[in-house]
């Protein structure tokens, strides 16, 4: 009785953090909501600029690919990286091919979400990284798939090496539009 009672509480008490309302006027269908470790973070999803790769971040969070993934590479005053629900380390990808790069002008700042790659610009797959601050040097040469647009405060808290011991995860991914 005192566990069931103890498993009520804590959803109860979680339930304010996961049901956070989404900043007015966000396309729910272009939106993903993380919940992680730290809390939420929210990312509008750049269809305009990345279609290809936004689409591939929706159908991964429908998948649940990205459920209980960790955050495995972050960098102070660089990014944070996730996405490897394959090997959980940084060198996985999905079972979907990899996709052509969607390079454009947008500069890699603050909050701007990027595709991560290998060498080959025609790599990305599944992984994606956050901006912890603006990364001039990546411009043009990587893929910009989104802007976090609420729970930048949540990604300064998340937990930093390479690789990251005891890593903060990506606890549910989910495309807004399907959160009831």
């Amino acid at each position: 009785m005192i566990r069931i009672l103890a498993v009520l509480a804590a959803i109860v008490l979680a339930t304010p953090a996961f049901s956070q309302a989404l900043p007015a006027g966000l396309d729910k269908a272009n939106t993903i909501v993380i919940d992680t470790t730290k809390g939420r973070v929210i990312v509008k999803l750049r269809t305009d600029l990345a279609p290809q790769h936004a689409e591939r971040i929706k159908q991964l969070a429908r998948d649940g690919y990205y459920n209980n993934v960790p955050f495995h590479r972050v960098i102070e005053g660089f990014m944070a990286q996730t996405g490897d629900g394959q090997r959980f380390n940084g060198t996985g990808g999905s079972k979907y091919p990899n996709l052509p790069a969607e390079f454009s002008n947008v500069p890699f700042k603050r909050g701007i979400v990027g595709m991560a790659r290998s060498s080959e610009p025609n790599s990305a797959n599944s992984q994606f990284f956050i901006m912890f601050a603006d990364g001039s040097f990546l411009n043009g040469k990587y893929t910009v798939v989104g802007e976090v647009v609420s729970g930048m405060d949540v990604v300064d808290k998340i937990k930093r090496g390479e690789p990251v011991q005891d890593p903060d995860k990506m606890v549910k991914v989910q495309v807004a539009s399907d959160i009831k």
